[in-house]
């Protein structure tokens, strides 16, 4: 996880090696909640993301590690608009699931506290 973030953190989203190619891609809250499959559907959530906003970066504040399986990170999300130029600095968290050394299923909560509460982690 923390070679993604630190990949994610510089702002290169180009590489996916850690991703099983049948990865699972949800999105479970937010402005466009859904879900995706396989890294073809992993570069669509991204350039869905790119195409409304500029300057992302997803950063990792927090690991935990809930089991053998499991990483939960909270993150914080920045940008900005492309079309509003508002600025957003959203703390959320996501969901990683790892079989096999490869990524299989990615959560996005951009609500951290349900996020919190789907794992049964206090606030």
């Amino acid at each position: 996880m923390r070679s993604i973030y630190a990949a994610v953190g510089r702002g290169d989203y180009s590489v996916a090696e850690w991703a099983d190619p049948k990865i699972e891609y949800v999105v479970a809250d937010g402005p466009d909640p859904g879900s995706l499959r396989g890294r073809d559907g992993l570069v669509q959530a991204m350039r869905s993301l790119f195409s409304a906003m500029e300057d992302v970066r997803a950063e990792a504040e927090e690991y935990r590690e809930l089991d053998a399986e499991r990483v939960l990170v909270l993150t914080r999300l920045s940008g900005r608009g492309k079309t509003s130029g508002v600025q957003i600095g959203d703390r959320g968290a996501e969901l990683f699931e790892v079989h096999d050394g490869k990524v299989t299923r990615i959560v996005v909560y951009w609500d951290r506290g349900r996020a919190l509460a789907d794992v049964g982690l206090e606030k």
